[in-house]
């Protein structure tokens, strides 16, 4: 059997993997990339991508029912589900494509098959083709998650859907109902609504989005509940009993109701794809099924890193890789700055948007931090009243003792596009005297993000 020597050898295609793959190739290091099914991971296949392009169509049809308010006559639009989920495959197919060139661009070796550790320095390559044995100085994990599974709710394209089954459903249920409040959840219920689905929304917390700062989780709900979704907080499934082409479902908690649904929608969280790696008798310490390594991505054992959803929380594509950037940099000899989840920004694509980066106001609090929080309303900006699109806000956390920005939350029309300019003044410390000396573009939704800033000090100028 071949033996393939390489100086580094990544472990999954996803953008943690194939961003560490090329990077690696950047620094003059030979690579190997090992992807067991798509290039691209789950992120661009299965995840991000697929979804982005499904609410494309979401807001697309919300804009068309509402054209009379712009001035235009048009006939009610319909949406056309086998078109619309054709369209958002399509946009998959393209990136993936665009993967596998950037392989070939750098130079990357891809082996196709499932990899695990089989000694010091060395990886087992099972694939369609045999098996084949790499070994590398330096071996990335980047094998990703997957949705957690509920017992008695297994996948079933006809009636219990997780993220590959509700971005390709063959029908329209009647009604849905979406188990999990996170972005994930949302997301899909902010899709299927627009759909025309009858929503039911079931969370054990007390608010949707509850990773998000109060304010903006509070706002979200509300907005949701005006759409016409019904959303059971609170409280979680205590039982499910399939009848004929329903699921009835008991809610848990004082106000448990019992629903009756066509599909239900599992969003209750990931777990690492930790299996059959090799992980045994090695320095690789696993919690809660998630690998455990520093701020570059190293591991318990020499030679051995994770970058990723499989190292853990935050579990987003551009924080992978980030990651996969600052541990090869690690490897090269380089000087990164660690990995800070602080200032990764998170982004939810519902209806409304939502976006943030850095501390809630109750993390700063509970810190102990002295706090100065800005607010200021999109129903104030010009721009949003222009645009029909005056829901929302934008909130600022400030350190009150330096003046530095920790922390930004914004809800409402197309804030996952603004969020990045309070990123980087996270990641330049800014405090408030440079953003207020900024001159933000007139007229634009960005303005929300200075008349937020000058809120906070008592020097707001349109509201």
């Amino acid at each position: 059997m071949k033996t393939n020597q390489f100086d580094v050898a990544v472990v999954g295609g996803g953008p943690g993997g194939y961003v560490a793959a090329i990077r690696a190739a950047q620094l003059g290091l030979r690579t190997a990339l090992v992807e067991k099914t798509e290039l691209g991971g789950i992120c661009l296949n299965w995840g991000c991508i697929p979804t982005k392009a499904l609410l494309r169509s979401a807001d697309v049809l919300r804009l068309m029912r509402k054209a009379d308010q712009f001035g235009i006559k048009a006939a009610p639009p319909e949406p056309d589900l086998q078109a619309i989920v054709a369209r958002s495959r399509k946009v998959s197919a393209q990136l993936q494509r665009g993967v596998a060139h950037l392989m070939k661009k750098n130079g990357i070796q891809v082996f196709n098959g499932h990899a695990r550790l089989t000694g010091k320095e060395q990886l087992s390559v099972t694939g369609e083709k045999g098996e084949s044995v790499i070994t590398a100085k330096h071996i990335v994990l980047a094998t990703g998650a997957r949705a957690r599974v509920l017992p008695g709710l297994e996948a079933d394209p006809d009636s219990v859907w997780y993220y590959r089954e509700a971005l390709t459903p063959a029908r329209l249920p009647k009604r849905l109902l979406v188990i999990g409040a996170g972005a994930i959840g949302i997301e899909f219920a902010s899709f299927y609504h627009a759909m025309g689905v009858q929503v039911d929304v079931v969370e054990m917390a007390d608010r949707v989005l509850p990773a998000e700062d109060a304010e903006i989780s509070d706002f979200v709900g509300q907005e949701l509940r005006a759409q016409g979704m019904t959303l059971h907080l609170g409280c979680g499934v205590a039982q499910t009993l399939r009848r004929a082409d329903k699921w009835e479902v008991q809610l848990s908690g004082a106000n448990g109701k019992k629903l009756q649904v066509d599909v239900v929608l599992v969003a209750a969280g990931i777990v690492g794809n930790v299996e059959n790696l090799g992980l045994e008798g090695t320095g690789v310490k696993v919690e809660k099924s998630h690998i455990v390594t520093d701020g570059y991505g190293a591991t318990g054992e020499p030679g051995v890193y994770a970058i990723g959803d499989v190292a853990g929380a935050p579990w987003l594509a551009h924080k992978a890789s980030h990651e996969a950037v600052v541990c090869i940099e690690k490897i090269a000899g380089q000087n990164p700055h660690p990995v800070d989840a602080q200032r990764v920004p998170a982004c939810t694509y519902s209806h409304p948007q939502v976006a943030h980066v850095g501390m809630t106001e109750q993390q700063a609090r509970e810190a102990g931090r002295s706090v100065r929080i800005g607010k200021f309303p999109f129903s104030a900006n010009g721009k949003a009243i222009a645009l029909g699109e005056t829901g929302g806000f934008v909130k600022v956390v400030f350190d009150d003792a330096t003046g530095e920005l920790i922390g930004a939350h914004m809800v409402g029309e197309e804030v996952t596009e603004m969020i990045q300019g309070y990123t980087v003044a996270t990641e330049l410390e800014t405090t408030e005297a440079e953003l207020m000396h900024t001159i933000f573009p007139h007229p634009t939704q960005s303005e929300a993000m200075h008349e937020a800033v000058l809120s906070a000090y008592g020097r707001a100028l349109h509201f």
